[in-house]
């Protein structure tokens, strides 16, 4: 299994989290926090994603692989059909 890395900043909102019990913060601080952890781990899962497309575009074995892969990652990245080669 692949490992990947978080930002400091992420990590530490994630342990404010799952110890704001004990540090004492009240529900609006740890929805502040869930919202916060919430948005920066979908950000991490989108570059991920268009990671895994680039990828699969490079070294897919089919020319019509890579053209699908390719254009999952022009999706993704919101370029124009008009825009594209």
């Amino acid at each position: 299994m692949k490992q990947l890395q978080i930002s400091e900043a992420l990590f530490v909102k994630m342990i404010k989290y799952f110890y704001s019990e004990e540090i004492g913060f009240d529900n609006e601080e740890i929805f502040d926090l869930e919202r916060e952890i919430k948005k920066e781990l979908q950000m991490k899962l989108d570059r991920i994603t268009m990671r895994s497309y680039y990828t699969k575009y490079k070294t897919a074995e089919t020319e019509q692989e890579r053209e699908e892969a390719r254009k999952k990652y022009l999706d993704e990245k919101g370029v124009p059909k008009s825009f594209r080669w």
